[in-house]
């Protein structure tokens, strides 16, 4: 992980290039004035809201803190969903919160808690746990988000984003590769083979990727003039529309790809306010 310093900033030079709210560029000064409060749950939901920019994004679900906890917390634990099997992992390991990319009540959801939503509630309610969870806001933000360390873990050089919303970014590779090297080496990386849609022959130096389900701005990345767009997952219109446009396309996970927002949330908490952390990665396939 980068030392703080560096990435405050390199965040602050990102932010201000792309002309992104304040909200996204929390001074030092002011992640301090929340260190002494930051073992009640309640506290740590609005420092992360904060420093997330929560105000600044229309989400399909609510962002920050989904439920309370009950006692101060001391021991964090991270993931990607907040599934029944990583919340009984949470609560095994001892964690007091857990922090995750896909928490509770999606918009257009049954509301009531019943079958497999009240087994998870119960779950964490029996625990103890606090839950944190952070969707678009830990896709876009420019120090933490999903879309900026996908970019570090794939090695992708002058990561940008293209849009003021943060979620279509584009950067280059350190030297043009064949589509199918760049595919290869995205599975190595993440820890599964993508699904690779070659449609065109010429190789692959500037990408645009966006991580989680984001096959739709595939026609936003065609315009960006890039030779490859990296998503999440695929859809049978994508498949089709890549040759047409132009462009190649790989889909390397929905949870392979949103794996890293949360953990470097986590190590920020961790080494900003003293949590004990532990990144609690529950794979799935999709």
């Amino acid at each position: 992980m980068m030392r703080r310093t560096s990435r405050a900033r390199h965040s602050a030079a990102v932010a201000g290039a792309a002309g992104w709210p304040e909200a996204w560029t929390m001074t030092r000064k002011r992640r301090s004035e929340y260190a002494h409060v930051m073992t009640d749950s309640t506290e740590i939901g609005r420092y992360c809201d904060e420093l997330l920019g929560v105000q600044v994004l229309s989400d399909y679900c609510p962002n920050g803190l989904q439920l309370a906890g009950v006692r101060p917390v001391r021991h964090l634990v991270s993931g990607v969903t907040a599934s029944l099997a990583l919340i009984e992992a949470a609560v095994d390991a001892g964690a007091d919160a857990l922090l995750v990319h896909h928490g509770w009540f999606w918009k257009g959801e049954d509301p009531r808690l019943v079958g497999m939503h009240g087994r998870r509630v119960r779950a964490a309610v029996e625990g103890g746990l606090a839950l944190l969870a952070y969707h678009l806001p830990l896709d876009v933000h420019p120090e933490l988000g999903n879309n900026r360390r996908l970019a570090a873990v794939l090695g992708i050089r002058d990561a940008t984003p293209a849009g003021a919303d943060g979620l279509l970014w584009t950067g280059e590779l350190p030297e043009p590769v064949p589509g199918e090297v760049f595919a290869r080496a995205v599975g190595t990386s993440l820890g599964r083979r993508p699904l690779h849609v070659p449609v065109v022959d010429r190789p692959v130096r500037r990408l645009a990727w966006c991580t989680g389900a984001a096959q739709r701005f595939i026609d936003q990345a065609a315009a960006l003039g890039v030779d490859l767009y990296l998503s999440g997952e695929v859809s049978e219109p994508t498949g089709h529309q890549g040759g047409g446009l132009g462009l190649r396309e790989v889909a390397a996970g929905h949870h392979a790809t949103g794996r890293y927002g949360g953990q470097a949330l986590g190590e920020h908490l961790g080494g900003h306010v003293g949590l004990g952390h532990r990144f609690g990665d529950i794979d799935n396939p999709a």
